[in-house]
């Protein structure tokens, strides 16, 4: 079954389908997660947590606001919602991006990382790009891990935000910025 087809099929029958939610979902949900929160046991209770609500809420919906419903979107504005009340007044770690769980930074094109000068290289970028992440500002911070890291577009994170799309670009525009700065500021000397 297909990601288009899925809110159709829960509308009908939620308890054999939403297992297929979860299969389709829960990697990509743990990978934002993880790159908001740093830990991944930590994460994998948001996401549980996510899931959980996730059907709980869909139990109470009548079938025709299932069918009509944006999975992705809806279930990102969930995984935040949950990540946001476990961290209220809580100092968040610095997020590596070297950790095996989730996708890592794109490499650089080309064959450059048999490389050991370039290996050290890379590994000194995603630890610079993990640390300059953790300094912005959350609506930033979040904003560029959905653009950039988890690949979201903006029509959907201005959904899972609940932002207008020209806020949802302004943010991704100065943590982009920001990060820029960041980034040349350390690596300047190369």
């Amino acid at each position: 079954m297909h990601e288009q087809e899925l809110p159709t099929a829960l509308a009908a029958d939620l308890e054999s389908h939403f297992e297929r939610l979860v299969e389709l979902y829960q990697h990509r949900l743990y990978a934002f997660a993880l790159r908001l929160i740093g830990n991944p046991h930590d994460a994998e209770e948001i996401i549980v947590d996510a899931m959980v609500r996730a059907y709980q809420a869909l139990g109470q919906y009548d079938p025709g606001r299932i069918a009509a419903l944006e999975l992705r979107p809806w279930l990102y504005q969930i995984t935040l919602n949950v990540f946001r009340n476990r961290v209220r007044g809580r100092r968040l770690p610095v997020v590596s991006y070297d950790q095996p769980e989730g996708p890592h930074l794109p490499e650089v094109p080309g064959d450059r990382s048999a490389q050991p000068e370039a290996a050290l290289e890379q590994s000194e970028l995603r630890d610079a790009l993990a640390t300059a992440l953790a300094t912005l500002p959350e609506r930033e911070r979040i904003a560029v891990t959905l653009g950039h890291i988890q690949g979201v577009a903006y029509a959907d994170i201005a959904a899972i935000l609940e932002q207008p799309v020209g806020t949802v670009k302004a943010n991704v525009h100065r943590g982009v910025r920001r990060l820029r700065q960041v980034l040349s500021d350390d690596f300047a000397w190369r």
